[in-house]
C-alpha cells in the first residue's frame, strides 16, 4: 500500500520537529539539579535542619500493620506456638507453593533435608525438617528463622511477605503431621483412602 505524499510530508515535519525541540536536552540534568546535603542546615524548615523527622504515626512501606504475634511470632516475649492466622485450604496451597519454591531446594521436597544441594552442603547440611529438635519448635520460632536466618540459611523477610511465611509454617506443620501419624490413628475413611494408595 503506497502512503499518500501529504501523510509522508506530516510525518517528516513531525520528526523534524521533536529533534529540534530535544536539541539542548539532557537527562544528566536530573543529577545536576540542586539539592541538599543530609545532615546540613536548611533555611526551608523551623527546626533549621534539612533531615526532616516523618510525621507522628508513619509506618515504614516495608512494615506490615498486624499484631505482634503475626508480625514478630512472638506473644508478651514467647514463641507463638501455632499459626496466628486462619488455616485453610488456600493457606495451605500458598505455603505449599512458597515451601517448594523456597524451601524445598535445600530441605527437600518433603522437607527431609535430603536434596542435591544438601548432599553438596559439606560444611553443615540442612536438617530433616519433619525429625526433632524442628518437629516440636514452636511456631513462632520456626518464624523468627525463616524471617532473620539462622547459621548457613539467608533470612527469607525479604522474599517472603509476613502471610507466605505463616502459610509455608501452616504447610509445613501438615508435612510434618502426615509423616508423624500412624495409619491405625487415622480416621476409617481416610485409613481406608491411604491404604488403597499404598502399593
Amino acid at each position: 500500500m503506497k502512503i499518500p505524499a501529504c501523510w509522508a510530508a506530516l510525518v517528516a515535519l513531525l520528526v523534524a520537529g521533536c529533534d529540534r525541540a530535544l536539541a539542548g536536552v539532557t537527562f544528566e540534568r536530573m543529577l545536576d539539579q540542586p539539592r541538599g546535603k543530609p545532615y546540613r542546615a536548611s533555611p526551608y524548615f523551623r527546626d533549621g535542619k534539612l533531615m526532616q523527622e516523618p510525621p507522628e504515626g508513619t509506618v515504614p512501606a516495608a512494615d506490615t500493620i498486624e499484631p505482634a504475634p503475626v508480625r514478630e511470632g512472638l506473644r508478651e516475649g514467647s514463641y507463638v506456638q501455632s499459626v496466628p492466622l486462619p488455616v485453610d485450604r488456600a493457606l495451605l496451597v500458598r505455603g505449599q507453593n512458597r515451601f517448594e519454591t523456597f524451601c524445598a531446594v535445600c530441605h527437600g521436597i518433603d522437607g527431609s533435608g535430603e536434596s542435591l544441594v544438601a548432599h553438596n552442603m559439606e560444611l553443615r547440611r540442612p536438617p530433616s525438617l519433619l525429625a526433632q529438635p524442628v518437629r516440636d519448635f514452636p511456631a513462632g520460632r520456626v518464624f523468627q528463622v525463616i524471617s532473620a536466618g539462622y547459621g548457613l540459611m539467608p533470612a527469607y523477610n525479604t522474599e517472603l511477605p509476613v502471610h507466605d511465611r505463616w502459610a509455608v509454617i501452616a504447610y509445613l506443620r501438615a508435612l510434618q503431621r502426615s509423616r508423624a501419624t500412624e495409619l491405625a490413628q487415622l480416621p476409617d475413611a481416610i485409613r481406608r483412602e491411604a491404604q488403597r494408595a499404598l502399593p
